[in-house]
């Protein structure tokens, strides 16, 4: 299925993942910009960027040397509940950023929160968990 065809899918899982990959590239380059401002939460930003590159791309999980304590740490995040949870959490720590100082870390925190409503939607319409092909994902051929 395309990209396309993903988005028309109306799983709300795959668009949590677009969102958690954005948020990941938003946390790292944004993270960057703001390291002189707000060293504490720009650097907590790249660790939930880290967390968050392994949950949602399948492919590192199989390719990446990793701990099996780490592998089991990231697989109990299959399901929507947990995931909402964790970008909850997540969205809360990066929010908390501006506390501190306003930086452009609001932007990556307005996006974890996309994706934790997403797999919000998903985990209460009792979607299955279907990740996008583009990152070697099982797409939502067999899903839906």
């Amino acid at each position: 299925m395309s990209l396309f065809g993903e988005i028309a899918s109306r799983n709300f899982s795959l668009y949590a993942q677009w969102w958690g990959l954005t948020s990941i590239i938003l946390l790292i380059a944004l993270g960057i910009l703001s390291l002189a401002s707000n060293i504490a939460f720009a650097i907590v930003g790249w660790i939930i960027a880290f967390v968050l590159f392994f949950v949602e791309v399948p492919l590192c999980i199989k390719f990446c040397p990793t701990s099996p304590r780490f592998d089991g740490f990231i697989a109990t995040f299959e399901n929507s509940y947990l995931r909402s949870g964790l970008y909850f959490a997540f969205c809360i720590i990066m929010f908390l950023s501006t506390t501190i100082n306003r930086t452009l870390l609001l932007v990556p925190a307005v996006t974890l929160m996309l994706a934790f409503i997403c797999y919000g939607i998903a985990a209460v319409k009792q979607q299955p968990h279907a990740s996008t092909r583009i990152l070697g994902g099982t797409g939502v051929d067999g899903v839906v």
